[in-house]
């Protein structure tokens, strides 16, 4: 069996990461690629570049693709990608302050050391109504609920507004409950947001028993 890495490969299909979320610590390394070992074409980065302070992206290529780029007519721009808000200072600066932060406080590391607790408290959750599936990697973690009938979304909002309304917030995308908690989250907050959601599973559920 081929890997996806493996089958672009053979074919010369352009391997593409969208590490805007995994990037940057996330699942306990600089970038998801990384962890896993492999090396994609192209990858987009934003949010943990800047720790979320001020919008920045970037977009790390290949040598073969920038090689590619460089070898056109020398009358040509090679890239021509300058526009008026590129390259702000004030979001350069919090990137760089960003990146500082997480190799002085060990802030990826951080990410693997509370890995098995925050999926083994997530995990906890695993009988209750309408939970479908668990799945998480470092700080980074989903819960997919089972849809009420005829209203997809409608659970998974119930569960988040009441949570929200409790204290927590997660990401709310439909009948998946997402979550992204900092880096320098302690395991009291680990406790708290898994109490949280217990709740609110279970608020949902008796709701609808109704």
């Amino acid at each position: 069996m081929y890997t996806l890495f493996e089958i672009t490969r053979k074919h010369g299909i352009l391997l593409i990461f969208d590490e805007v979320i995994t990037g940057f610590g996330r699942v306990g390394t600089a970038l998801a690629s990384e962890r896993w070992g492999v090396e994609p074409d192209i990858m987009t980065t934003a949010k943990g570049l800047t720790n979320g302070a001020i919008p920045m992206g970037a977009v790390l290529v290949s040598d073969q693709i920038h090689d590619t780029f460089m070898t056109g007519p020398k009358n040509r721009i090679e890239l021509f990608h300058g526009y008026t808000y590129s390259g702000p200072p004030v979001a350069c600066a919090a990137s760089l302050a960003a990146l500082d932060i997480y190799q002085t406080e060990g802030l990826f590391e951080r990410a693997i050391a509370l890995e098995d607790l925050f999926a083994d408290a997530l995990l906890s959750l695993k009988d209750l109504p309408n939970v479908i599936d668990i799945r998480n990697t470092g700080l980074v973690a989903a819960i997919e609920l089972a849809p009420e009938q005829g209203k997809p979304g409608e659970r998974g909002y119930k569960i988040f507004r009441h949570i929200y309304e409790n204290g927590v917030l997660v990401r709310w995308a439909g009948d998946l409950l997402a979550m992204s908690p900092p880096l320098i989250i302690e395991p009291a907050h680990i406790e708290q947001l898994v109490s949280a959601l217990r709740e609110g599973i279970l608020f949902s559920h008796q709701a609808k028993d109704r």
